[in-house]
């Protein structure tokens, strides 16, 4: 590869990991942002933890570099992920239960 070729694919390669890590910033700040608002346990749980999903996989797929992994290793980490959602949803009532529990 010349060097003017790769220097541009550095470069590319350093915009889109900068546009990954802005999108893992403002997700964050809409996190956090979200804490302070007064919404009711069930939503907030359901879209923290929604938006906890798409950074781990922002996360898994560039930073990681799994997005440009075969599709064998892919489909080997897919039962590890379907694995972590559930158990994070069986421990989503549970969280909601000792949230009932604090005294008013």
């Amino acid at each position: 590869m010349s060097e003017s070729a790769e220097q541009a694919h550095q470069e590319a390669s350093r915009k889109l990991f900068m546009v990954v890590w802005v999108s893992l910033l403002v997700l964050t700040g809409v996190e956090v942002f979200l804490a302070y608002e007064n919404l009711e346990v069930k939503l907030m749980l359901i879209i923290l933890m929604t938006l906890s999903i798409v950074k781990a996989s922002l996360i898994i797929s560039y930073f990681m570099h799994l997005r440009f992994e075969r599709t064998s290793l892919v489909l080997t980490l897919m039962p590890a992920l379907v694995f972590v959602i559930v158990m994070m949803f069986m421990a989503f009532p549970d969280s909601v239960r000792l949230y009932e529990m604090k005294p008013k």
